[in-house]
């Protein structure tokens, strides 16, 4: 594969029970990775979209990268993933929650809010709201290793974890927190977990402070996507 002609495929869990608006969503930030990589070809498709994974796959030259969209490498990227893609040589990369640059980038968004916000980072507390899993403990680990990272990173700032679907339960998880606490959606894409669940959970508990948007939507992964893939700074 000649440099004018390399690509790579983006690949997320979509929203089963309503695949359109993420998969078009997926393909907006397909456009945005290739600004930075304009001699490539970026493919998106998500598994909740019928056939969709197929389809690119089918047109792919052997040895294009695949990068997945996820925060963990638990069922859906270990397994779903690797059978969707069938006998194609097309090899797998970590997914977005592995990235090693990832949390130096939620390191600078965390201190520009708490500066936004005159906040003193001794006095204040970020909740990561993970959709954890009572399937397998892949996403908590992901979730629980990001925390550790973070933590090494700032010097007073504490940080909790709760979780969509096991415990701590994000509403438990949110209980009795300072006033000056944030919350960051470890999450790829903003599907009905964050638009609901999390403001549920966090309306539950009580908390009342400010809600980042989801990891994979900001503007800055688009250029951490890009430099993931293979050569391709």
């Amino acid at each position: 594969m000649t440099k004018e002609s390399r690509e790579a495929l983006i690949v997320a869990h979509g929203q089963p029970s309503a695949p359109v608006p993420p998969e078009l969503w997926l393909q907006g930030f397909a456009k945005a990775v290739n600004n930075h990589l304009p001699t490539w070809t970026i493919r998106a498709a998500t598994l909740a979209m019928p056939g969709a994974v197929e389809r690119q796959v089918a047109e792919m030259q052997s040895g294009s990268p695949v990068f997945p969209m996820f925060m963990a490498d638990g069922f859906f990227v270990s397994r779903m993933l690797p059978k969707r893609l069938g006998d194609a040589d097309l090899p797998i990369l970590p997914p977005l929650g592995f990235d090693v640059f990832l949390p130096d980038l939620v390191v600078d968004r965390v201190k520009q809010t708490l500066a936004d916000l005159d906040w003193n980072e001794a006095q204040s507390h970020l909740l990561l709201a993970a959709h954890g899993s009572a399937k397998g403990p892949k996403a908590a680990e992901s979730a629980r290793a990001f925390q550790n990272a973070l933590s090494k990173r700032f010097d007073t700032l504490q940080i909790s974890v709760g979780f969509v679907e096991e415990a701590p339960f994000i509403a438990d998880a949110g209980k009795a927190l300072p006033p000056q606490s944030l919350c960051l959606p470890f999450f790829a894409l903003e599907g009905d977990h964050c638009r609901q669940d999390i403001p549920e959970a966090l309306e539950e508990a009580g908390f009342s402070g400010p809600t980042l948007p989801p990891l994979g939507t900001w503007r800055e992964t688009a250029k951490l996507v890009a430099d993931a893939l293979p050569h391709g700074r």
